[in-house]
């Protein structure tokens, strides 16, 4: 029986004000007071290129980055189709970017100000992982990565992991779901024997660590990514929830952090929990004092509700070819700024909390 208009709008009200309570109800981050001197990043597919953006884009800051199956700064150039090819299926034709390229992109944002002075690079340490039966990015691009990164730093200072059966995927001893190792298809987390990439790379960025906690003692916290979001957060393809992982040792103050982007359909609203439960660091994190942020996008398929605004985003990537706009891989590129925001709350005194 269909309803009435009055009792349609009170069912209509009564739905808004349930989503709009369920919309409000994560909180902040929380204050942690967090030690940013060594703030390291990592990321997998279009998280591997945020990743790369956000530690050149504030170099003075981060002191390390793990990269899985991405390509150098400012791969794409601000061009979808050169994206696609140069730097996920490159060609002789179409070649990734050569390293005087990315080292002209740098210094040119760099001169004006836009990101932190490349010199802010010298002491970073970088971690890579390339999948030799990876068909979505393929090894050449990470060797473009590699060489970029040799370029400015020491030798001990660059890891460069390649397994031969490992598909386009984030390699994880942590799910007990995880694909095989040569798999590419959701939820992009695979098993390969032995290999911890999260541990691995932790290790490599930070130092020696003690051993990984198969039980995380720590609290895995939905919060509200709006408040550090410029604009609507829809606008930007990020989604109003994010994860963050506490260790239960780190409320008093002085733990690290480490932000890990996911990948293309890799967000929770995508596969749920599976990334931020599963790709292995919170196992590391719990055992080492060490705050891991999950920050999270949604997928836009141009118009979105409650917004006017065109973005096509169909995969829920970050954004790492300008869909945002041309400010992407800059300080000032909204989801950059966004991140960069989410950091410092998590560093702010915790008596500020009270």
């Amino acid at each position: 029986m269909p309803c009435r208009p009055r009792r349609f709008l009170s069912l209509l009200t009564i739905t808004l004000g349930l989503y709009s309570t369920a919309a409000l109800a994560d909180p902040p981050l929380p204050a942690l007071g967090a030690d940013l001197k060594t703030l390291t990043v990592s990321g997998i597919s279009s998280g591997g290129h945020m990743a790369v953006q956000f530690q050149v884009a504030h170099s003075a800051t981060v002191r390390g980055a793990g990269i899985l199956a991405a390509g150098p700064f400012d791969c794409a150039a601000g061009s979808v189709s050169r994206a696609l090819r140069n730097c996920m299926a490159p060609t002789s034709a179409d070649p990734p970017p050569s390293l005087q390229e990315t080292r002209d992109r740098v210094r040119r944002l760099a001169s004006t100000q836009r990101i932190d002075a490349p010199d802010g690079l010298n002491d970073d340490r970088v971690w890579l992982f390339s999948g030799g039966k990876d068909t979505v990015v393929a090894p050449a691009v990470m060797d473009a990565l590699e060489t970029f990164y040799r370029s400015l730093l020491p030798a001990d200072a660059v890891r460069y992991v390649k397994d031969p059966d490992a598909g386009h995927a984030m390699i994880s001893v942590a799910d007990p779901k995880a694909l095989a190792c040569p798999a590419t298809e959701s939820p992009f987390i695979n098993r390969c024997g032995e290999l911890d990439a999260a541990g691995q790379l932790l290790q490599h960025l930070l130092g020696p660590l003690q051993p990984r906690n198969s039980s995380p003692a720590g609290r895995l916290l939905a919060f509200d990514q709006r408040p550090y979001i410029a604009g609507r957060a829809i606008d930007a393809s990020l989604a109003e929830r994010g994860f963050v992982f506490i260790p239960e040792n780190c409320a008093a103050g002085g733990c690290r952090v480490h932000v890990a982007f996911h990948g293309c359909l890799q967000n929770a609203e995508t596969i749920g929990p599976r990334f931020v439960q599963g790709a292995g660091y919170n196992e590391w994190a719990a055992s080492n004092r060490l705050i891991v942020l999950y920050p999270q996008t949604v997928q836009r398929y141009g118009l979105a509700l409650g917004s006017w605004r065109w973005v096509l985003n169909p995969k829920g990537c970050w954004d790492w070819w300008g869909y945002t706009g041309a400010d992407y891989p800059t300080r000032d590129g909204v989801q950059i700024r966004a991140v960069r925001a989410m950091v410092d709350a998590l560093a702010r005194p915790v008596a500020a909390a009270k």
